[in-house]
């Protein structure tokens, strides 16, 4: 069989990738989540370090960033799917990028006259300064979630076509983009802040984001040029139909366009028309508009299709079983320095990006829905050695002592918090393995085999975890109509944050590390949950062939490339 077309060089394919849209993509968001990676890092450094080694403010920041992305996720997502994707796009990104570059800015003036500062008008001045870094941080938050949301969601969708092998691949690059940058960034900017100071840290971040926010902005008009589609959005389209719908049969048939017959009613009909204006609306109208907005959101992603898939994910999120703060608490009691967690955390993102390589592999198998039952069943599997940890020799878990003991020894005034300097500079060392935390500091264990069971099965639980989170990502991203495609993964990212915040609230409530081990029993209770809704989810959609290894449905899929993406 002949080809019309000229056969491309290996020169010619290369500069064809580097210039494509796609890698385009992959340049942005590598861009944008390596300076939201140091950013959200040394946020929670400074604020510790400004307020006298407590982690009052650290807290306080954390609280006010999950509660508002918890009430405004509706509202963002809405609002990117109101608006064209460009401005969506590039509004977000100044916005994110321009308020890290302030809260830098005022960082390092804090950082520069802290003791001035405490001596101008009791220290109101000071504590000013903490209230507009916590705002504008968070306001930056909000951003970023816009930012992920148009791009991850929606402008990679439409890259993709409709080509579900593609939005498979490309799905899985950006989450590998994603585990690089998570442990990488940290790594950087502590090194910085440990070499250098807090104030060149700093400055070092600002002047990030400021360069990355301009090559940024290049990056997304060039993907936009590249890619006509995006310049058109489903909600237009669909605005027009039933515009053409509402018009009469015989206006049509004298040949008015639908734009023209609409305009005589409109006049006709002016006095019914006038209370739906918005300037006869009112102002409460005009204020209850975001209220309708998050009951509207929250009612799309309940009637949604993948419900029980997002509900899944969500629940996955109440677990100390990651490499958060609480776990790297943990592990410091237990007698882990910062080189061992350093390895442990390089090993969790080696894992994950395993696990992204391993979707594209069973998703091609087996098919999508599958993938998210076998990644599931894998996570579940790991995560018994966790259960066993809880038992095994060296675990401090013992029931009699109450897991409330410490909340109420604080709280009666009976103990004060201990200072947070051993684990301000356990952080720091994270990004530094030669530099060991105080021998002192760690207390001698009798066996370490509780926490290294412990710390085997979160490690191997990522292959499952990361598996399962692309699943159900790429399920909402075919299964929801583009013009929701905001506003449900806005509320999607509102219910993560929600089960986020109540096992941050579960550990407040028993922070003890006699009670950790009730908290991985019920974290891996919640998991099991989460899966066992998902379980429903995939049963409802195959039924019995759900375990099948390899349906004809998939075999017709990857004959027929043509035809529109299944999930199946």
């Amino acid at each position: 069989m002949d080809n019309s077309g000229p056969k491309k060089t290996c020169c010619e394919s290369v500069k064809d990738f580097f210039t494509s849209a796609k890698f385009l993509i992959y340049m942005g968001h590598a861009l944008s989540t390596w300076g939201d990676r140091m950013w959200n890092f040394a946020v929670a450094v400074f604020l510790v370090e400004l307020y006298g080694n407590s982690l009052l403010l650290t807290a306080v920041y954390g609280l006010v960033v999950a509660g508002s992305v918890l009430l405004l996720g509706a509202i963002i997502g809405d609002w990117v799917d109101r608006n064209p994707r460009l401005k969506v796009a590039q509004t977000s990104l100044l916005v994110q990028n321009s308020c890290v570059i302030v809260c830098g800015i005022l960082l390092m003036v804090v950082f520069q006259f802290k003791e001035q500062l405490v001596e101008l008008y009791n220290g109101w001045i000071l504590t000013t300064c903490y209230i507009l870094v916590i705002t504008i941080a968070n306001i930056a938050n909000l951003a970023s979630t816009a930012t992920s949301i148009t791009i991850q969601r929606d402008w990679v969708v439409v890259v993709a076509g409709q080509d579900s092998s593609k939005l498979a691949d490309m799905n899985a690059t950006v989450r590998i983009i994603d585990q690089l940058t998570n442990i990488l960034a940290p790594m950087l900017v502590g090194q910085i802040m440990s070499f250098g100071s807090h104030f060149i840290g700093c400055g070092f971040i600002s002047g990030w984001n400021l360069f990355s926010m301009c090559l940024e902005y290049t990056l997304l008009w060039k993907v936009y040029q590249k890619t006509p589609a995006l310049a058109v959005k489903a909600g237009q389209k669909e605005q027009q139909q039933e515009l053409k719908q509402l018009s009469s049969p015989k206006e049509l048939e004298n040949g008015q366009s639908p734009e023209e017959s609409s305009q005589p009613l409109m006049n006709e009909n002016s006095v019914v028309a006038e209370p739906d204006s918005p300037k006869q609306r009112g102002l409460c109208h005009a204020m209850s508009e975001p209220l309708r907005t998050f009951k509207g959101g929250w009612v799309s992603y309940y009637n949604q299709n993948i419900f029980f898939a997002g509900m899944s994910l969500a629940f996955l999120y109440m677990t100390v079983l990651g490499f958060d703060c609480i776990t790297t608490g943990y592990a410091y009691t237990q007698g882990l320095n910062g080189s061992v967690l350093s390895l442990l955390m390089g090993a969790s993102a080696i894992s994950g990006i395993c696990g992204t390589v391993a979707f594209t592999w069973v998703r091609r198998k087996c098919g999508l829905i599958r993938t998210g039952f076998i990644s599931g069943v894998a996570q579940l599997s790991c995560l018994m050695l966790c259960i066993v940890s809880v038992f095994a020799p060296g675990s401090p878990f013992d029931l009699s002592v109450s897991p409330f003991k410490d909340l109420y020894t604080h709280l009666m005034g009976e103990n004060t918090l201990p200072e947070a300097d051993h684990i301000l500079n356990g952080v720091l060392n994270v990004g530094n393995s030669t530099t060991d935390a105080p021998a002192a500091e760690l207390p001698p264990l009798q066996s370490y085999m509780s926490v290294s069971l412990l710390f085997a099965g979160v490690i191997a639980a990522r292959v499952g975890l990361w598996s399962f989170d692309l699943t159900v990502t790429q399920l909402i991203q075919e299964n929801v109509i583009e013009s929701e495609r905001g506003v449900i993964n806005g509320v999607q990212n509102s219910m993560n944050y929600l089960l986020d915040l109540l096992h941050f609230i579960m550990v407040i409530l028993a922070p003890n590390p006699e009670a950790f081990g009730l908290l991985v029993i019920i974290s891996v209770t919640f998991v099991a949950m989460g899966h066992i809704m998902y379980f429903g989810f995939a049963f409802k959609n195959l039924g019995s062939r759900l375990f099948l290894c390899c349906s004809p449905e998939q075999k017709e899929e990857m004959v027929e490339s043509h035809s529109l993406p299944t999930t199946v």
